[in-house]
């Protein structure tokens, strides 16, 4: 397990589901610059930021061709790096077919599946969260599909534009067929990210559980664990902040940070 030690009035940042490129190239812009604006604050005090998957609405490497557009992102992310910051950056459902463009130039550590790293004397478990807790083995058969080598190999005989293309076609169906569920919330018994934490912690201790893929803000306490999701930039833009001690969950508005007041259970 890998352990980081804060230095001094340091902290750690979690976001995810940023989605650029969705629904449309003004959104996007938009949107990417929310996101830039939240690193320009946050890197002040920021000494790990995670990057939860989804960050992209789609995002494959060819071996010399890379997604057009997003390189104000990628210049933030860069430069947060040079000045000492450490990025992760999870694979999503959304960006699953990234390779080692963001590790080779712009320094980030890519994390294909989950992270258990203890924090100053807490434990947590990191993961964009798409295929884990009980049921959905349609997509968790798919999943496996798509990360397999072979598959990822036959895509990339494409032409970009046509790949490219295809795979922005069926994620903006992927988004329209789930987005009422994302949005909506029962009970927690009915969460799968809550029962997979019960599942994780009958044999592990962990004191976070860090999720995104679910869209939806919310701190539900397991015991004397945590769940957070960290919920999406479309509509909250919501993230979670560790100060060493304590985390929260938080929303970037107008230029500012607040306490959000979501799903607290």
């Amino acid at each position: 397990m890998k352990h980081i030690e804060l230095n001094s009035n340091k902290k750690v940042y979690f976001a995810s589901d940023f989605h650029l490129g969705a629904p449309n190239p003004k959104e996007s812009r938009t949107r990417e610059y929310k996101v830039i604006e939240w690193l320009n604050y946050v890197q002040k005090d920021a000494q790990v930021i995670f990057l939860v998957g989804d960050i992209f609405d789609f995002w494959f490497e060819y071996k010399k061709v890379v997604p057009k557009g997003f390189v104000r992102i990628q210049a933030k992310i860069a430069e947060l790096v040079e000045k000492g910051i450490e990025v992760y950056f999870f694979l999503g459902n959304h960006d699953m077919w990234m390779k080692n463009y963001f590790s080779e130039e712009l320094g980030v550590k890519m994390i294909e599946n989950e992270l258990e790293v203890k924090i100053n004397n807490k434990t947590f478990y990191i993961s964009h969260g798409d295929g884990l807790g009980p049921g959905d083995y349609g997509y968790k058969f798919i999943k496996k599909i798509f990360r397999n080598r072979v598959c990822q190999f036959l895509f990339s005989l494409l032409h970009p534009s046509m790949g490219l293309s295809l795979a922005n076609y069926f994620s903006k169906r992927s988004r329209a067929s789930s987005g009422k569920e994302d949005e909506s919330f029962t009970k927690k018994e009915n969460e799968w990210l809550y029962q997979f934490c019960i599942e994780k912690l009958k044999d592990h201790d962990i004191d976070f559980f860090i999720f995104g893929h679910r869209h939806l803000p919310m701190e539900i306490s397991i015991n004397s664990s945590k769940y957070f999701n960290l919920g999406e930039w479309m509509n909250y833009q919501t993230f979670a902040e560790f100060d060493g001690e304590d985390q929260k969950l938080f929303s970037w508005r107008n230029g500012k940070i607040e306490i959000f007041k979501g799903i607290q259970l």
